[in-house]
């Protein structure tokens, strides 16, 4: 399976591979007994150490509970951070403050998001033991590693612009510009994270399978980035007059976005016990993914 990460055993035959660019997102390979065994990147990571660990709603031990729990707490953050009745009640400081919080939740779970992939399963047979170098490892030929990798990235920015607005010396011309320049970095990782993922799970580029679980998560994550794209341009102060465009496109884009990621972010709980296709397949895929 050129492209690919994991190790299949030689005596087993490739049957359809599916891309995305030049990552391999998708393979069925047929067995010498005939049966046939269908790969995904996506599923194969969800599949990793300790996913099975757990119920649906309460699973401390695996790593992929983690990432959603923290992911929800994150979104809610950003979600309450807008409403005009939150702002009044605990003042801008304590706003800002909730901004913050949930950008550390955020990046918490970005962080949780790289190690998943480092200790994802390399064989289609068994587990094999996981070593702390593969974690610090650049997997360039993985696609959901360049998602991750690229998400994290946009968490620091928030980290940053979140903090700076904390600062009670700052008024609202000169915070709004103190949040915008980094704002929009963050904003654009997360674009470019979420179209990676977006692609992993679609297979390509451009798609629609919305039967899909894992399709409807990165959906959603690129709609929430999309969102918060638009609450960083609203943010942008005018030079000329010295206020921000749109406070409106802010705090509604912020609000949506935070939605998108919370819904996300929930669909990975049923994800982790059960996800989409990997394992014994009856006949090849026939399903075709536009790029």
């Amino acid at each position: 399976m050129a492209g690919a990460y994991v190790d299949v055993p030689a005596d087993w035959a490739t049957v359809e591979t599916r891309r995305a660019g030049p990552f391999v997102t998708a393979s069925t390979f047929r067995r010498p007994d005939g049966t046939q065994f269908h790969w995904t990147s996506r599923a194969n990571r969800k599949r990793g150490r300790g996913s099975s660990h757990g119920s649906l709603l309460w699973a401390p031990r695996a790593i992929a509970w983690w990432i959603a729990i923290l992911f929800m707490v994150g979104s809610a953050c950003f979600a309450i951070g807008p409403l005009p009745g939150y702002l009044q009640a605990v003042g801008s400081t304590g706003d800002a403050i909730t901004y913050f919080v949930g950008s550390i939740f955020f990046t918490s779970a970005a962080l949780c998001q790289l190690i998943e992939t480092g200790v994802a399963p390399r064989s289609l047979t068994r587990h094999h033991s996981h070593r702390a170098r593969r974690l610090l490892a650049i997997k360039a030929r993985r696609i959901d590693w360049w998602a991750c990798s690229v998400q994290f990235a946009g968490t620091l920015f928030f980290n940053v612009t979140t903090a700076r607005s904390i600062h009670p010396s700052s008024g609202l011309a000169a915070g709004k510009n103190a949040i915008w320049t980094p704002d929009w970095r963050g904003s654009i990782c997360f674009i470019v994270a979420s179209w990676l993922a977006y692609a992993e799970a679609g297979h390509g580029w451009i798609s629609w399978r919305p039967r899909s679980r894992g399709w409807r998560i990165a959906a959603l994550n690129m709609a929430g980035s999309i969102a918060f794209l638009a609450s960083a341009l609203g943010a942008y102060v005018l030079p000329t007059t010295g206020e921000p465009a749109s406070l409106l496109w802010t705090n509604a884009g912020t609000f949506v976005g935070a939605l998108c990621f919370f819904a996300g972010a929930a669909l990975l709980l049923p994800e982790r016990v059960r996800p989409d296709e990997i394992g014994d397949r009856g006949a090849p895929a026939a399903e075709t993914a536009t790029t």
